[in-house]
């Protein structure tokens, strides 16, 4: 009777773990099908493309879309400058959001409920469009690369994220140890809390890394210049415009822009030259970004 009950658990386990796997693989073709569509289709011919024939496995392979792209002066002039905004952005955000999360996570500091408060509300209530872009320009800040940086160095999100693990996840009695060796909060911070909490800083970095790689809004507002376009601008532009730009910048002539039968290709190729470099930094911080985003879902 008894081996026949555990019988019958270890079936049912055994159907809901092949339900759950099975349902795991769908969501992930899901999420994984468009981009390997993309990834084929920048290296198939685009009669076939779009005429539904390349589905799984690329047909009539041509590695033309890369080459344009790779001999556009456009396309590397939005690499650098999206490389540089990501990094000094990162940064910057980083300097700014980590000391002020932990400043807000002491309870000894008095006046953190109503600072708290404060930014809280910049996440419901803003000046909008207009007020900001008379903000940014009186601050001399528009078509310059300073825009990209400055402006919006703490998100709000993040910094509750990074407060909640200092609050919770760094021992209090800790703290008390190091202040009974003279330890000061600076110090503190920077060679006790700092190190305790690489999952938090790899998760937030990732978050502000991408947001400053995919940002093109703050590039289409407050930028005029093509010098300092980030590489999203240039992707927008190729995708409206069905075109990609060389040396003539798309002004016509025998550099205006190259046969419609390429153009889908380049686009294609565009999207996976764009995204590489996040899909490859990616891996690198797994491992922390699972621990970091379940910081302050459970408390004791």
């Amino acid at each position: 009777m008894i081996l026949t009950h555990r019988n019958r658990r270890s079936a049912g386990d055994v159907l809901f773990q092949v339900m759950v796997t099975a349902l795991c693989v769908l969501i992930f073709l899901i999420v994984a099908y468009p981009l390997y569509f993309v990834v084929i289709a920048s290296v198939s011919d685009q009669s076939l493309v779009s005429t539904g024939q390349v589905t799984l496995y690329p047909k009539h392979i041509s590695f033309f879309g890369y080459q344009e792209i790779f001999k556009d002066a456009r396309i590397w002039t939005g690499y650098k400058n999206t490389i540089i905004y990501t990094v000094l952005g990162t940064a910057v955000n980083l300097l700014f959001t980590l000391p002020a999360a932990y400043v807000l996570s002491r309870k000894e500091f008095r006046a953190r409920r109503f600072i708290m408060f404060a930014f809280v509300v910049t996440l419901f209530f803003n000046g909008g469009l207009i007020p900001t872009y008379l903000l940014m320009k009186q601050l001399h800040l528009t078509n310059s690369m300073w825009v990209f940086i400055i402006p919006f160095s703490v998100n709000v999100y993040n910094l509750i994220i990074a407060r909640s693990f200092f609050e919770h996840s760094i021992p209090k009695e800790l703290h008390e140890a190091a202040s009974m060796d003279g330890c000061s909060h600076f110090t503190f911070f920077v060679k006790i809390a700092l190190p305790l909490s690489k999952a938090v800083v790899s998760v937030i970095a990732l978050y502000y890394l991408v947001a400053h790689w995919n940002d093109f809004f703050t590039g289409l507002i407050y930028i005029q210049s093509n010098s300092l376009q980030p590489l999203q601008i240039v992707l927008r532009d190729i995708l409206l415009s069905n075109q990609v730009f060389s040396s003539g910048a798309g002004s016509g002539g025998a550099a205006g822009g190259y046969a419609q039968q390429y153009a889908d290709q380049v686009k294609y190729a565009v999207i996976i030259v764009s995204t590489l470099p996040i899909l490859i930094v990616y891996p690198f911080l797994q491992k922390y970004f699972e621990k970091g985003v379940m910081i302050g879902s459970v408390k004791g």
